[in-house]
């Protein structure tokens, strides 16, 4: 079993920033593909931001150049760091992972989700 938590998530004035964490445990061999996902209300769940295992990534346009997503692989930990914070930013954020366990089964996992507001 592998589970996945997220932190960081909070209440944030227009222009500031916030760094999101999302560490795996568990039954786990290997962490390939990390991401980090959001839902809007009344909104479906976007990617926003991906990272492989070897550091290469990508974003949503929408956050292009505001966020950075990275990884330490020794902690089994993902990370986004939202600069910029716009209005528009205001979602659950979920972290997901594509994950190896130690029976070698490949399987998808999500986080619980974190909430960040940003006020105008």
């Amino acid at each position: 079993q592998v589970q996945l938590v997220e932190s960081g998530g909070g209440l944030v004035q227009s222009g500031g920033s916030l760094r999101l964490s999302c560490t795996a445990s568990g039954n786990i061999f290997r962490i390939d593909n990390m991401a980090w996902y959001r839902q809007a209300p009344g909104k479906e769940r976007e990617l926003v931001a991906g990272i492989t295992r070897t550091d290469i990534t990508n974003y949503a346009d929408s956050v292009k150049g505001r966020f950075t997503i990275s990884r330490d692989n020794a902690k089994k930990t993902v990370y986004l760091d939202i600069n910029s914070l716009k209005p528009e930013d205001t979602a659950v954020y979920y972290c997901h992972a594509n994950v190896l366990t130690t029976i070698l089964r490949r399987n998808d996992y999500w986080g619980q989700g974190t909430q960040v507001t940003v006020s105008s």
